[in-house]
Parts: structure tokens; sequence; C-alpha cells
């Protein structure tokens, strides 16, 4: 596997790219929702687009929501997580740490944002599990996105490369929208949550990645 040595001599408008689409533009866009977020306002389109995901509600699709939330939860992706960082700890120190301050990093980022921000969950129809935390941002979707996001980076330069884009891309999308089928967060705290985890992880690649070349 290469390192991450071999990551930071990608061409210089590719390093601009994951700059600004990558980290400064998803975090402009975190901002703006967590300022209005703050001032306590109300997006619009929320409560009408939980309602028309909610009239789609079926017990298969009930099964596969809860089935996709808990495999984008913290009781699975923490072992999966630990268990990955063992064996890069034996095959590859610095892809080690990356991969701890990827995806242990966004944890504590999201239990920080969640004790700022704390916002009240939606309450629009009789939920199938119980949530007591904070609602912003999505910790489902910060966690799976940040999973993701390191194993793409990791492979970027294998052969597994498509396969670990397309499944993880699809992955994150289908933990997302779990969260919005079963009425537990507002598609502002999915959208959050992607982007943040999406901007830290591709920060600490550009600092791992800067400070090996």
């Amino acid at each position: 596997m290469p390192t991450l040595l071999t990551h930071a001599r990608a061409a210089r408008p590719a390093q601009l790219v994951r700059l600004f689409l990558g980290i400064l533009l998803p975090l402009l866009i975190v901002g703006v929702i967590a300022e209005d977020i703050l001032e306590k306002a109300r997006f619009a389109f929320e409560t009408p687009l939980l309602l028309w995901i909610h009239s789609f509600a079926s017990p298969a699709l009930d099964q596969l929501a809860l089935a996709f939330t808990t495999l984008g939860g913290v009781s699975v992706i923490a072992p999966l997580s630990a268990l990955i960082l063992a064996f890069l700890w034996w095959k590859s120190r610095p892809q080690a740490f990356f991969w701890a301050f990827s995806v242990a990093g966004a944890a504590v980022l999201d239990f920080i944002m969640k004790l700022i921000f704390n916002r009240s969950r939606p309450e629009l129809w009789p939920r199938l599990v119980h949530e007591s935390d904070a609602s912003f941002p999505s910790g489902h979707s910060m966690y799976s996105m940040a999973f993701v996001v390191a194993l793409i980076l990791m492979t970027w330069r294998t052969p597994y490369r498509p396969l670990v884009l397309v499944l993880g891309v699809l992955f994150t999308l289908a933990v997302g929208l779990s969260r919005l089928y079963l009425g537990v967060h507002y598609p502002t705290d999915v959208l959050a949550g992607w982007l943040s985890g999406l901007a830290w992880v591709l920060g600490v690649y550009s600092i791992v990645a800067r400070r090996r070349a």
C-alpha cells in the first residue's frame, strides 16, 4: 500500500481543488448553517422534506433504515476502526496516525459541536429509535463520512480505489438518509455531518502529507 508520502506528490491543482472544494467550501456551508442554528432560525424546507420522506415508510424500509443506522453508529464504526488501526499500526505507523486522527478526531469534533449548538431533535412522528443527545450535527453522518474518506485516501493509488469509492459513497449516503427516514435528524444536521467529516479528514490529510513531503 502506498504511503502518505506518495500521495503528497500529487499535482498542485489537485491540492488546490482539495483545499477549496474539500475543506474551505464545506466549512463555509457548515458555518452558515451553524450561525442560523445559534440564532434559533428555522429552515422552512426541513419539516416538509422529512414528512415527505416519512410518507414512504413501510416495514421493509424500517428494517433497512435501522440496519444502516446501526452500521453507521459508534457500536459498529468504533470497533471496526480499532481493528483497522491495529492493522495499520503493524504495517505503517504514519497511516495509523492518519487513521486515528481522522476517525477519532471526527468523533471528538462531533461531541464538541453537539455541546455548542445543543439543537433539539425533530419530533414529527413516533420514532423507532431513541436518541437522547443533541441533533446538530449528525454523528452518524460525520462518522461514516470520516471513515469512508480516510479509506478512500489510503487506497487512492491502489486497485481497490474504485470499489472503496463506490461502496463508500453509497454507504455514507445510506447512513445519512436512514437518519432522516427515522426522523432523528433534520436535513441540515445530516448535511453538516457529511461536510464536517469531509473537511476534517481532508484537513488532517493535508497536514500529514505536508509534514512528510
